[in-house]
């Protein structure tokens, strides 16, 4: 049977890149989180060059209407239209950048072989990267936002109410990141982490998206959620974000 032709091969998604690095001279592998067709690995070709027609709309955390064309192991990008402009706005300040870095890693991570929660993932992290471009809220909620979130729309929501083991209605004061987050006294694994009862109500603002809640936290007890998100994170993902030690924390 013949190949398909290159008008058959050719589709058109929204997309955000994730991450790129170079291939030969002029090219870039660049990793793309779509909204209809989940993470996609594309060649952008001769897009380092000054004279491409690419420009910036396919460095990291910019959203972009894409024409790509099915390849055996790399899709190839054959036309970019802007539609999200973050990347210069993140890329200027550093709090910002290793932020994104970090949620960009995150969705990269969560989406490699989720091909179901693709679309739900996307329209997460470009409200996520939307949101950090306009400085809505200080960059580290953004994030620990995001994660939980990211992760519960993968299917790892974690409790911070009721009992994550037993189901026991809460306030609980034990977090077990193995067991899905608050957990009784019944059910608190040996060695369990006991937080502040104002970062656990905290961590339930940043899932629900209760923004007046989160902007009014102390810093202490943000520093002590992003501590948890952060390991409820490494459990589930089953290894640790490298961009996360960059981030800032007040």
């Amino acid at each position: 049977m013949a190949n398909p032709s290159f008008a058959a091969r050719s589709y058109r998604d929204d997309a955000v890149v994730l991450r790129t690095h170079k291939l030969g001279e002029a090219d870039r592998i660049i990793t793309l989180l779509t909204k209809h067709h989940g993470q996609v690995r594309a060649v952008a070709k001769g897009v380092r060059r000054t004279s491409s027609r690419f420009g910036a709309r396919l460095e990291p955390f910019m959203v972009a209407d894409l024409q790509l064309v099915s390849g055996r192991t790399l899709d190839i990008v054959t036309q970019a239209v802007a539609k999200g402009a973050y990347g210069s706005s993140i890329a200027a300040d550093y709090g910002r950048f290793t932020v994104a870095a970090a949620m960009t890693e995150t969705a990269e991570k969560l989406t490699d072989a989720d091909t179901e929660s693709g679309t739900a993932q996307y329209n997460l992290l470009v409200g996520a990267l939307a949101a950090l471009s306009r400085s809505d809220h200080p960059p580290e909620l953004i994030l620990d936002s995001y994660l939980l979130r990211a992760l519960a729309t993968g299917g790892w929501a974690p409790s911070f109410t009721d009992c994550a083991r037993c189901g026991r209605p809460g306030p609980h004061t034990a977090f077990a990141a193995p067991v899905g987050g608050m957990v009784c006294s019944d059910c608190r694994p040996p060695g369990s982490p006991a937080p502040a009862a104002e970062t656990v109500v905290l961590l339930g603002a940043l899932l629900t998206g209760n923004w007046g809640v989160a902007d009014a936290s102390d810093p202490r007890h943000r520093r002590e959620a992003a501590g948890l998100v952060a390991t409820y994170l490494q459990w589930h993902l089953e290894r640790a974000l490298k961009s996360l030690k960059h981030v800032e924390r007040s």
